[in-house]
């Protein structure tokens, strides 16, 4: 066995994956610490210790990855975002590239690749984006038209809410995530009674009908991305067709054997 063939078995076992894991998780725990200034000031050492040992971890976790895929690791776009994530945290973070050690925390992303169910979900979210764009559009649309509306109707009752274009904008957004949305619309209705009608229109379209629209393309997105795991490749398929038959063939010498006399 070659060097690169057991450096790849050492890096596709469950137990070193496991042990990336542990170090991103501690690796996460030790930065989210580093935010307490009470525990900087008694561990701060341990805690610059730890990301420094953790880093040092991941950069050889990447290098024996790539010697034992080749060329192939490039072409994995997982491969690709631990390279990028842990490439950032090498860069010098002093002078101008000081904002760049607020970035170490990213290194806790490098859970999606390393776990199966995480790199899933996130596959079929991005497998949704051209569905998602469509409804985004539609959604900034409707309420695009609902600011237009508003502004037109409630600017002179309510201009601290429906004033101009961009507050109205901002108020039905708000309107649309259910946050105090209905402080918003009584106030309105003190001054305009059949204000109800336009809030209630524009939360049934948006929140109700269009958000769901969300959920159900990345409800169908993640049925397909499982039905795919679970259907073979091809090369599988044929392999499962030639077994069959040989199978089949099997079947009929043994039938044709027994229906021939004995000693003939």
């Amino acid at each position: 066995m070659s060097a690169r063939e057991r450096v790849r078995e050492l890096v596709d076992a469950p137990g070193f994956q496991r042990a990336v894991v542990a170090v991103i998780v501690i690796n996460a725990i030790a930065l989210g610490c580093e935010t307490s200034p009470r525990l900087l000031a008694l561990h701060g050492d341990l805690l610059h210790a730890l990301d420094r040992v953790a880093l040092a971890v991941f950069v050889v976790e990447i290098a024996l990855r790539w010697y034992a895929r080749g060329t192939r690791f490039l072409r994995d776009p997982w491969n690709l975002f631990d390279t990028a994530i842990v490439g950032v945290a090498l860069v010098p973070a002093t002078g101008a590239f000081g904002v760049l050690r607020t970035l170490r925390i990213f290194r806790a992303l490098r859970l999606i690749s390393a776990i199966p169910s995480m790199r899933r979900v996130v596959s079929a979210l991005l497998s949704a984006v051209p569905g998602m764009s469509s409804i985004a559009a539609l959604l900034g649309l409707i309420v695009y038209v609902g600011a237009v509306v508003a502004t037109k109707l409630f600017s002179g009752v309510a201009p601290e809410y429906f004033g101009d274009l961009g507050n109205s904008l901002f108020t039905l957004f708000q309107v649309m995530t259910g946050e105090a949305w209905s402080d918003v619309a009584r106030e309105v209705m003190d001054k305009v009674p059949f204000a109800w009608v336009f809030f209630v229109a524009y939360i049934a379209v948006t929140t109700f009908t269009v958000l769901n629209l969300f959920i159900a393309v990345a409800v169908s997105a993640m049925e397909a991305q499982v039905a795919a795991e679970r259907e073979p490749d091809p090369t599988t398929q044929q392999l499962l067709g030639e077994v069959r038959e040989l199978r089949g063939e099997l079947r009929e010498l043994r039938a044709e054997q027994a229906r021939q006399p004995a000693g003939s």
